[in-house]
């Protein structure tokens, strides 16, 4: 079986289903497609498998030409039809993996692609799980359901876990130049996944373990989770004793050891960094472990609106203005700057909360010109952004987009509340 898969490789015969196509599968899809492989992409959105088929793209940093390039030359399509499985050698599941209200893992998306692959899985398959979860859910939860189907794991198929490491728009880094962390429970399984991913990354970092791997992506963003709350804190309390947070990070950041720069916000958005932490700390509780750490930045970092929020009520009252009744203007709807990515964005807790207390808040993001349905913030569907000027009763800058570095704060009459440090004049305040 296995030096079958490995010539099928070699050959440029093997075939990639990709199931999820968002933000980690579309650019994972065009890389095999890239290097001459036969792509089959695979989402129950619609839209999606259109526009690809339409060599349209609906991720701003993915161009319409490279997207055409893949349909053109046939090594791409898509499809919502998942007997189309059966024709895949390797599988692999890029599929959300939220939080409950609870904050316990929704594995709904994962166990159902792991039900359509158990109906269509054939001998000699790859699967391989990039969803960021728990340590223990390829076990537990990928290899029971597909070997439902009568097949074993490692006589008929291989299964792996390589976390992905997607960074949207990151000038520095892209899917081909990030290493590659890849986990197998058999030795022929980490070698056919790791040929598999050699094809497209410049380099494969294999472990131990399925754990392992699953761990690896958790603690690269713990990491990142905890040392965010720290600095959030270390905000607020450097902002009571009249010191600026962010010149005391650029003045530490000079030493060339021992200290890694971390910056404040208005609280935590993306698909990873507010969600990944949990899914240790729930799955902690099995072996009777309290993952304090985590559990501390989470609490810091959820309640960072609730401070933005009061900081715009103390500005508003400077200006002998209540929030309720008041007209904001919040640029920035994407979680991070220069892109086109809301999910999980603290600009939609900031939109909601706000209201609820009885202002008037419109949004502006260049990169985002129309709200559309998400997980958690439906009411906001269908707004649109707003023309920056003057006639708001405050600018509130959630998102560092480089084109909000360009405008002349200075020259606005309303107050400007800013939490990301990039906005000067005598009408700021930082947040």
């Amino acid at each position: 079986m296995k030096e079958i898969f490995l010539n099928k490789i070699q050959n440029k015969e093997l075939v990639v289903g990709v199931i999820g196509l968002g933000y980690v599968g579309l650019p994972l899809a065009l890389c095999f497609a890239e290097k001459n492989f036969s792509v089959i992409g695979f989402d129950v959105d619609e839209e999606k498998i259109a526009d690809i088929s339409n060599s349209k793209s609906y991720i701003k940093h993915i161009s319409n030409e490279r997207i055409s390039s893949a349909v053109n030359s046939k090594k791409i399509r898509a499809t919502n039809n998942f007997s189309e499985l059966k024709k895949c050698n390797a599988i692999l599941i890029a599929v959300p993996t939220p939080l409950n209200k609870n904050r316990e893992p929704e594995m709904k998306y994962i166990i159902s692609t792991c039900e359509a692959i158990k109906a269509n899985l054939q001998s000699g398959q790859l699967v391989v799980l990039e969803s960021t979860t728990y340590p223990g859910t390829t076990e537990e939860v990928l290899i029971q359901i597909l070997e439902e189907s009568g097949l074993k794991c490692n006589k008929d198929f291989y299964v792996a876990f390589s976390p992905e490491r997607e960074d949207p728009n990151n000038p520095n880094f892209k899917t081909q130049t990030i290493p590659k962390v890849v986990g197998s429970n058999s030795a022929d399984g980490l070698e056919v996944a790791e040929k598999l991913y050699q094809q497209i990354v410049s380099r494969t970092v294999p472990v131990s373990s399925l754990k392992v791997a699953e761990a690896t992506k958790l603690v690269e963003n713990i990491f990142r989770s905890v040392n965010i709350a720290l600095v959030n804190e270390l905000k607020i309390t450097f902002m009571k004793m009249g010191i600026d947070i962010w010149e005391v990070i650029d003045a530490a950041s000079t030493k060339p050891f021992g200290y890694m720069p971390f910056y404040p916000g208005p609280g935590l958005g993306g698909h990873c960094i507010p969600i990944d932490p949990f899914y240790l700390t729930w799955k902690a509780r099995e072996y009777g472990e309290a993952t304090r750490f985590i559990e501390i930045a989470g609490e810091i970092n959820t309640v960072m609106p609730d401070f933005v929020i009061k900081r715009v009520m103390d500005v508003l009252n400077d200006y002998n203005k209540p929030l309720k009744g008041s007209k904001i203007l919040i640029l920035g709807l994407a979680y991070k700057a220069n892109v086109d990515d809301n999910r999980e964005s603290p600009s939609f807790v900031l939109m909601k909360k706000m209201e609820e207390k009885g202002a008037i808040v419109s949004y502006n993001d260049p990169h985002i010109p129309k709200i559309l349905a998400t997980r958690e913030h439906n009411e906001f569907t269908g707004r649109t952004s707003t023309e920056i000027n003057d006639n708001f009763d405050l600018i509130l800058i959630a998102t560092a987009h480089d084109e909000y570095k360009k405008l002349s704060f200075d020259k606005m009459n309303c107050p400007i509340v800013d939490t990301r440090n990039i906005a000067k004049g005598k009408n700021v305040y930082k947040a």
